[in-house]
């Protein structure tokens, strides 16, 4: 998974009119549904090929390692399942006071699972932490908002977090920032223990110390965590299983063997479409589906190549036939993405759709007669072959022979490894490759700041002045229905600037014996797993 890469300093904000935005307060009272880990029983076992880069907050922006951490710690507000807007968690309540201040008041009595008591000095130290270790694996990029922006001596910028008493602190954002909320939700947000860890430097896995419903029992790289219900934990997220394994694998083949035949409870992350069909097929187990945000999509170098011609780029956006893709690459499992922000976001638009409608290489061809351009294009489309799973191959081989079908392009197929890869991409190798993305949070700017603005992370060579004009408006803007109209106004530009192409969107799968319960009631677009949610039947 590769995530935003959230620009530290952001220019050219306009004034707009204060607004009001709370978290709603969640209560911690046990008789409504809190309670600590004490009453938890039984055990389960997940089986996942996800991988973790850190258990420490400050080290990791992967999926794996984000949803152990969200199993650990506590975060101020966190999103609960199927839901959009935040509640709270370690906060009773987190508001905005003005465009640019959010007020989060802590609920009292927090302790960290070694005991030490939590206040707003560990939430301080957390994200000064964060900022300061600037981890090149670790998601500071997502606190530009209260960093200073020097990429040298990355810090927290002074005054940008006040602690007036134990249970508030104030965040003064450097820009009016309406995802702020959404970020302190993260698990870039976690709370560590000042007491416990280190202020400039990475904990060891094992050591990590945290507040939420579970801690870390036992931990082996590649193969098996062990977590335990928090006994000190007295939060919304009261886990209901005392014990959970989470076994890791390195490959989606004996992760669907260990699950056909029950030798795990839950398969999550990530089995290919063919296995989660025969699967289902066979009747064993229960292929689970909710809703998805995932995100495939090509990327196109336009600092030099043929990327570089609007018309080379338009034409590829009117070939690509994302149905095609999905049958023959990915079994049907996938949906056809004509965005690039997904469907049931605020704002989202079918942009590409309304701009090119159905593929037809005869009006691609039309694009390059009228700009002038001689075919065929030769162009060179990269893709990793293990980071996707197999299937990545199907859909670029898939992907070549649309372009060549009536010889409007030429394309030569390069792959390489996960590692390799980045840097080739970033160094431009290709002119057209593939990534993949999953959400931060769920916010339409999450998948238009991260990709537009200046190149996006991917640092392609776009850059848009009216793009990055109506990105400081959206963040700035307090009116859902005037900064969802800006959201459709980005989403058409791109579909006529063409950085990216959007491929297909995919949904939260995972697979279960008979026995597990909540594994459904967790599978949303935030791709959050929440194990508190889950037990096992006797």
């Amino acid at each position: 998974m590769i995530r935003a890469r959230r620009a530290l300093a952001l220019t050219g904000v306009a004034i707009l009119a204060t607004g009001l935005a709370a978290c709603g307060e969640s209560s911690r009272d046990k008789s409504d549904g809190g309670g600590g880990g004490g009453s938890a029983s039984g055990s389960w076992t997940l089986g996942t090929t996800e991988v973790i880069t850190a258990m420490d907050p400050a080290g990791a922006y992967d999926v794996g390692s984000w949803n152990m951490q969200y199993n650990i710690f506590e975060q101020l507000v966190t999103i609960e399942a199927n839901a959009e807007e935040p509640t709270g968690d370690a906060a009773e309540s987190c508001e905005y006071t003005d465009a640019q201040t959010v007020t989060c008041t802590l609920r009292e009595g927090l302790t960290f699972s070694n005991g030490n008591e939590l206040t707003s000095s560990d939430v301080k130290f957390s994200f000064e932490r964060n900022i300061r270790i600037a981890d090149p694996n670790g998601s500071s990029v997502l606190l530009g908002s209260i960093s200073n922006g020097d990429d040298e001596s990355p810090a927290l910028a002074e005054g940008a977090i006040e602690t007036p008493d134990d249970l508030t602190v104030v965040f003064n954002l450097n820009i009016p920032d309406q995802t702020f909320l959404k970020v302190l939700s993260t698990a870039t947000g976690s709370i560590v223990d000042e007491e416990t860890f280190p202020a400039d430097k990475l904990i060891g896995d094992a050591d990590v110390i945290g507040s939420g419903p579970y801690t870390l029992a036992s931990y082996a790289d590649g193969e098996q965590a062990t977590l335990e219900a928090n006994e000190n934990y007295d939060g919304p997220r009261a886990p209901k299983t005392k014990t959970i394994f989470v076994q890791y694998f390195n490959d989606p083949t004996p992760l669907r063997t260990a699950i056909a035949s029950e030798q795990i409870d839950v398969a999550w992350r990530t089995l290919t479409p063919t296995d989660l069909n025969s699967l289902e097929e066979e009747g064993k187990v229960e292929v689970l589906e909710g809703e998805g945000s995932e995100f495939r999509y090509w990327v196109w170098q336009l600092g030099a190549g043929p990327g570089k011609d609007q018309a080379v780029r338009q034409a590829a956006a009117q070939i690509i036939d994302r149905d095609a893709i999905a049958a023959n690459a990915y079994d049907g499992t996938v949906t056809p993405s004509y965005s690039i922000v997904p469907p049931g976001f605020g704002g989202q638009r079918d942009s590409f759709e309304a701009r090119y409608g159905d593929p037809s290489s005869d009006a691609a061809a039309q694009i390059l007669q009228d700009a002038g351009i001689a075919t065929p294009v030769k162009i060179t489309l990269g893709y990793t072959p293990t980071r996707y799973g197999t299937n990545a191959v199907d859909e670029a081989t898939e992907f070549e022979e649309q372009l060549e079908a009536q010889g409007l392009f030429d394309v030569t197929l390069a792959d390489a490894e996960w590692e390799e890869y980045q840097n080739l991409y970033k160094e431009g190798a290709y002119d057209l490759h593939m990534l993949g993305w999953y959400p931060d949070f769920l916010d339409a700017d999450n998948y238009l700041t991260p990709f537009v603005r200046d190149g996006g992370f991917f640092a392609n060579g776009y850059s848009s002045d009216e793009v990055n004009t109506l990105l400081d408006a959206e963040l700035g803007e307090t009116d859902t229905a005037a900064r969802e109209e800006i959201f459709g106004e980005l989403q058409d530009i791109v579909a006529e600037d063409v950085p990216v192409i959007p491929s297909w969107n995919g949904r939260n799968v995972a697979v279960a014996t008979d026995q597990m319960e909540g594994v459904a009631d967790t599978l949303d677009p935030t791709y959050i797993f929440r194990f508190w949610m889950i037990s096992k039947s006797e």
